[in-house]
């Protein structure tokens, strides 16, 4: 039996965000804290641009998945997805 997928979904969490910028200088999320809370990015699933902000679809070391927004322009970074397994 597969465990149940709970997504939640919010208006736009503000959250910090430990970056890296690679040669191109672009910023990828390396770990994002959620109040006291550092979770470390396992893996970046997927990515994709928007006329004003990056997203990035990330995997958490809790197993859990979130898209991260990113806007460049304010330098802001939000959560606006959350999902985890087998809650």
């Amino acid at each position: 039996m597969q465990p149940e997928t709970v997504c939640v979904y919010y208006e736009a969490m503000g959250i910090r965000v430990e970056c890296y910028a690679g040669y191109r200088g672009e910023q990828e999320p390396r770990a994002f804290h959620l109040g006291e809370r550092r979770i470390e990015v396992k893996a970046i699933v997927d990515r994709w641009l928007a006329p004003d902000y990056r997203y990035f679809k990330v995997q958490g070391e809790d197993g859990s998945t979130y898209i991260l927004r990113h806007d460049e322009a304010r330098s802001e970074w939000e959560m606006t997805m959350y999902s985890a397994r087998g809650l």
